[in-house]
C-alpha cells in the first residue's frame, strides 16, 4: 500500500487529503499553487512505479483521456512524473458517483434516462474515435451539480481505454476491470468494440431502475453469469412494464452483433419502453417473489470514503486482478461464429514473394540466348617502329623530347 501523501508538494501541487485508494493508484485533493485551482491529482502506487506494464498504463490513461474533449467526459489538466511519481491531474468533481446514488436504491425512470443519456453520448463519442473504454460501470460515472440547473455526468477512469485491441489482461493473463458489468467477449480476451461498452451501459440501466446489478454473487458466479446466463427480467423484480426487457436483454445480447448499433439507441430504445410509467417516482419493487437474485453483495462498487466527508467520484475497489484463463489469439473474435483456425498475418504475403521469385526464374531460363561460338583472341595491333628496311620485334617509345646542348 502506498504511503499518504498528503500534505506534500509534487511539482506545483499542494497534496490536500486522500479522495480515494486503488490497487494501482491513490487520488488526492489537491491545490494548483501556481493557478490556486482545486484538483484531483491521480498518483500511481510506489508499489507499481518501477512496473514498465502499469506505467505504461497509466501513461496510456494520459494519453487517451488529454485526447478527448467532451463536456461529459473529466478533463485532464497535466501528466508528469517528478522523483519517480508518476501523476495525472483532472478536473475535481465535488459530487457522488453513481455507485453511491445506485446504493440507496432504485432511481427514477426519468433520472435514470437523463443520467445515461449524458454517458451514452460520452462514450458514443469515444466509440467515434475508434476507442473503447472497457470499464463502464457506476463507479467510473461522477454525478454532480452543473450551474445548479441540472445534474450533470462525467465519465472518469481511462485506464483501461484501448483501441482496437482484445479485452485488457495483464502479461500474465489476469483480467483487469469489473466483473460485474463486463461483456463476454472482454470476459474471453476476444476482439472488443464498442458494443462492448454498450453491454455494460445496459448492464448500468438494469442496476439504476433496480437498485443492483444483473448478476450478483461471488466473483465466479458474476461471470458465469455474463458468458452464459440471460440477463433476468427486470419487470419481474420492479414495477416496469415488461417492453424495458426487451431493451436491455437486446443490449446485453452475448452476440455483439445483435446488440444496438449505438449507445444512444439504447437509450432511446428504453425512453420508447418507459414512456408510459411514472416518471418522477421510483418503481416499486416487487419483493422476494422475484427469485431472481441471491442476496449477496455486488463484486464491485466504491469502497467507503478514505477521509473527509467527500462521498464519490474517485473511489476505487482494493482488490486484485480477475485471474480467468489465458486470452485467446487475436483472430479469434466473438462477432463471428467461425471456428476454423486462421493463418497468421504474414502467411500470405511470404507465400505470394516465394512465387515471385519462382517465376522470375523460370522467364530467365526461357528467356536466355543459346550458346555463342567462340571469339577469336585478341591480337595486340600496337604498332612496331622500324629502323631501315628490317622489321624488329624491339619496340622503342618514341622520345618525347630532344635533348638540346647550350654553347657557352
Amino acid at each position: 500500500m502506498s504511503e499518504d501523501l498528503s500534505g506534500r508538494r509534487i511539482a506545483h501541487y499542494r497534496i490536500d487529503g486522500v479522495l480515494g485508494r486503488g490497487g494501482m493508484s491513490v487520488t488526492y485533493r489537491a491545490t494548483d499553487v501556481r493557478l490556486g485551482r482545486k484538483v484531483a491529482l491521480k498518483v500511481i502506487g510506489e508499489h507499481l512505479a518501477p512496473d514498465a506494464e502499469f506505467r505504461e498504463r497509466f501513461v496510456d490513461e494520459a494519453r487517451n483521456t488529454s485526447a478527448i474533449d467532451h463536456a461529459n467526459i473529466v478533463p485532464l489538466y497535466d501528466f508528469d512524473e517528478v522523483d519517480g511519481l508518476l501523476y495525472i491531474a483532472m478536473r475535481l468533481v465535488d459530487g457522488q458517483d453513481l455507485a453511491g446514488h445506485i446504493k440507496e436504491g432504485p432511481l427514477t425512470p426519468a433520472r435514470t434516462l437523463t443520467l445515461l443519456a449524458q454517458v451514452a453520448e460520452a462514450l458514443d463519442m469515444l466509440h467515434g474515435k475508434g476507442l473503447v473504454h472497457l470499464d463502464v460501470k457506476p463507479a467510473n460515472v461522477l454525478v454532480t451539480q452543473k450551474e445548479g440547473v441540472r445534474e450533470h455526468v462525467y465519465v472518469a477512469d481511462f485506464g483501461l481505454t484501448r483501441r482496437g485491441a482484445t479485452g485488457h489482461r495483464t502479461r500474465t493473463g489476469d483480467f483487469l476491470g469489473s466483473p460485474t458489468y463486463a461483456a463476454p467477449e472482454h470476459l474471453r480476451g476476444e476482439p472488443v468494440d464498442g458494443r462492448t461498452d454498450q453491454y455494460a451501459l445496459a448492464c448500468m440501466l438494469f442496476a439504476c431502475l433496480s437498485g443492483r446489478p444483473p448478476f450478483q454473487g461471488g466473483v465466479q458466479e458474476v461471470i458465469a453469469g455474463h458468458l452464459s446466463n440471460v440477463v433476468p427480467s427486470l419487470s419481474q423484480v420492479v414495477a416496469l412494464p415488461p417492453a424495458i426487457d426487451e431493451v436491455i436483454r437486446k443490449g446485453t445480447s452475448k452476440d455483439p452483433a445483435q446488440r444496438f448499433a449505438n449507445c444512444a439507441e439504447l437509450i432511446n430504445a428504453a425512453r420508447v419502453a418507459l414512456a408510459g410509467v411514472a416518471q418522477g417516482s421510483a418503481p416499486a419493487q416487487l419483493g422476494p417473489q422475484s427469485g431472481s437474485f441471491p442476496a449477496q453483495a455486488p463484486v464491485s462498487g466504491p469502497v467507503p470514503a478514505q477521509q473527509g466527508q467527500y462521498q464519490g467520484g474517485y473511489q476505487q475497489q482494493l482488490q486484485d486482478p480477475v485471474r480467468l484463463r489465458p486470452p485467446n489469439q487475436v483472430g479469434a473474435s466473438a462477432f463471428t461464429s467461425s471456428s476454423r483456425k486462421e493463418r497468421p498475418a504474414w502467411f500470405a504475403p511470404v507465400i505470394a514473394a516465394a512465387l515471385a521469385i519462382v517465376v522470375i526464374v523460370v522467364l530467365v531460363v526461357i528467356l536466355s540466348p543459346g550458346d555463342e561460338p567462340a571469339r577469336q583472341p585478341k591480337t595486340n595491333s600496337s604498332p612496331t617502329l622500324n629502323i631501315g628496311d628490317e622489321p624488329t620485334t624491339s619496340r622503342k617509345p618514341l622520345p618525347t623530347s630532344v635533348p638540346v646542348r647550350t654553347s657557352r
